[in-house]
């Protein structure tokens, strides 16, 4: 019975991520999400990321608190930014703040390899073992500065950062792939933030275009 009603929560998520995609158009250019990132959203068991008070609303279309100040993000929101990122299977991602682990099995059931980086030492500690016990053998993770993002690992062919930086860190362009795609909002916490998608061309340099108005937690820096 519990199964069931998590089905059902699961199936009318998904109809209310394809119906923000298609109202937000205008902003992002897409009307439609992949198949494989659909499939990704409706397999990872978001009820399994969220602590156990709030998990009555773990399908429920909006972010909700994790402990440490800081916040799963909203499915649509989760689901438009793995989009943005156009990966394939051999995909490797940096993914700059980890939180739970939720986009982080996003990812993983869309590209081929996950590194996540998360500053809250307890964060990155329980985000482990919980994708470790739901077998996502292809993410790791480190504790550390996302503002520094993981160098020993790049170069990488996409970024996502899951919280907001005032400017785009030049780290994580240096270990962008030239061809490669970034996903970052960009704002301060108490003023505007606008998510950023960017494409390094093979030049090395990178230009950007504004899609939505976000809110994110913002991106701690050492």
């Amino acid at each position: 019975m519990v199964d069931d009603r998590i089905d059902k929560q699961r199936r009318r998520l998904l109809d209310e991520i394809e119906s923000e995609v298609r109202a937000t158009e205008g902003y992002t250019g897409r009307n439609k999400l992949s198949d494989q990132v659909m499939a990704a959203m409706a397999k990872v068991p978001r009820h399994r990321f969220v602590p156990p008070d709030v998990a009555y609303a773990a399908y429920a279309n909006r972010p909700q608190p994790i402990g440490f100040g800081q916040t799963i993000s909203q499915p649509y929101m989760v689901a438009i930014m793995t989009d943005l990122l156009d990966l394939g299977p051999n995909s490797r991602v940096l993914e700059i703040g980890c939180g739970c682990g939720y986009q982080a099995a996003v990812l993983a059931e869309v590209a081929g390899a996950v590194y996540s980086v998360e500053k809250i030492d307890g964060l990155a500690k329980s985000a482990r073992k919980r994708l470790t016990e739901l077998g996502y053998q292809t993410v790791h993770i480190k504790n550390g500065d996302g503002y520094k993002g993981w160098s020993e690992e790049a170069p990488f062919d996409a970024v996502i950062v899951t919280a907001a930086a005032a400017c785009v860190p030049p780290a994580l362009v240096k270990q962008l792939k030239p061809g490669g795609r970034m996903v970052i909002p960009i704002g301060m916490p108490a003023a505007p933030q606008v998510l950023k998608v960017g494409e390094k061309n093979m030049d090395g340099k990178i230009s950007f275009a504004s899609t939505l108005h976000v809110a994110f937690v913002p991106l701690v820096k050492n």
